[in-house]
Order: structure tokens, then sequence, then C-alpha cells
């Protein structure tokens, strides 16, 4: 099976499958979609034929492009459920990672897309300290709602057993996303101490948005 990969380098949706696709050593083509407002390649026809939603990450898988991270992951940990479990055995554990990753997927990320932060400056005349004050605002809620349901969770290595988990994934380019826009990270020492473990591992390091950049 042969993966091609649509996505932009620093889009943290698709820092994900590149996290979970190197953790799984699945072998995957790159194509760079730029989302850059000077070019907007996501917007073009070739690219809406290929993925009508217009967003990245996209897989295609058999001739099929199909959209969505968090569904890919799950894709993913079925496809190849002998390689670097994504979710715990347990079950309960499972639900503690599911639902940590989705406070970020489903409640931090999609309020700072940049789609969202372009309708804030376009059709409510948002000035750019007050896209930044929302920006952080989210994150912060997010961190703190994390940090207080599993800060003190350090009986295992990382936050759901010795191994990076569902949570880990989303978790990472997160963080990526806070320290670019300065947010504030000491009062989720818990947080950061995960990050700072994951980034000691290979998968975790070659997927960071600087070392997929373009030329």
């Amino acid at each position: 099976m042969t993966l091609k990969l649509y996505e932009y380098w620093r889009s943290s949706a698709a820092y994900r499958l590149r996290i979970a696709l190197n953790l799984k050593n699945v072998p995957y083509e790159s194509v760079a979609i730029n989302l850059h407002p000077d070019h907007r390649e996501h917007l073009s026809p070739a690219y809406q034929a290929l993925n009508p939603q217009m967003r990245v990450p996209a897989i295609e898988v058999e001739g099929e492009v199909i959209g969505q991270s968090m569904a890919i992951l799950e894709w993913l940990d079925e496809t190849w459920p002998d390689r670097a479990r994504l979710l715990p055995e347990d079950p309960i554990l499972r639900l503690k990672a599911r639902a940590f990753a989705q406070t970020i997927a489903s409640d931090v990320h999609p309020l700072n897309n940049p789609v969202v932060l372009s309708k804030l400056k376009q059709d409510y005349a948002a000035t750019p300290d007050q896209v930044a004050t929302w920006y952080r605002d989210w994150i912060e809620k997010g961190f703190a709602a994390l940090e207080a349901r599993y800060g003190q969770t350090s009986e295992t290595r990382f936050l759901f057993g010795d191994a990076p988990s569902l949570a880990e994934i989303c978790l990472i380019p997160q963080i990526y996303n806070a320290r670019r826009f300065e947010v504030p990270l000491t009062e989720f020492p818990r947080l950061v101490e995960i990050d700072a473990l994951c980034q000691s591992l290979p998968a975790f390091a070659a997927a960071a948005p600087e070392q997929v950049k373009p030329d």
C-alpha cells in the first residue's frame, strides 16, 4: 500500500499525521499544498477536485483522497495494529487518551484555525492584538483543563502508558503553536515535561515543521 500525504509544513493537523506515520514506520509520499496567503494552493481547482473541503491534511490511498486527521489516525492504528499502537490496550486508558486528544482537536485547534482567524479580521475588524488574545485564550483554557485533569498522572513515562499515544500526537503540535504565538507555558509543567520527552524521540523530531519545511 502506497500512501500519499497532502500537507502543509506548518499545519498542526498534518504534523499529527507525520508523527503517527513515523511512529508506525509507514512510508509515504509527501505532497506539499502551500496554504500561505500568497499561494493558497488549497483553493485551486486541482486540489478542490481531489478534496472538496479544500483543507489539509488528506491522504490518498487506493486512488481515493480522504481528509480529517483524527479519522486518519484511527485508520492508521486499525490498519497497522502491530506497529506502535496509538491507543492503550486498557479501555479506560483508551477513553482518557481519546478525551485528551479531542480536547485539543475539537475544542482548541478549530477555534485557532487560520480560517477562523481570517474571519475575525476580515468580517469583524479584529486587530492583530485582539486576534492574538483570542488565540492565546483558547490555548490557555484547553491546556489548563488538561493540566488540571492529567497533570498529576506521572506514574507512567508518558500520559497514558510507557509509550506515546494519540494524546501526545495531538499535544506536541499544539505546544509548537503555543510557543510560536508566545503563549506562556509555566502553568502547565506536566504538558511541557511530556513535550520535552517526545521531542527526544526520532519520530517526533523528524516530524517537526522546521524539519519538513520546503527549501
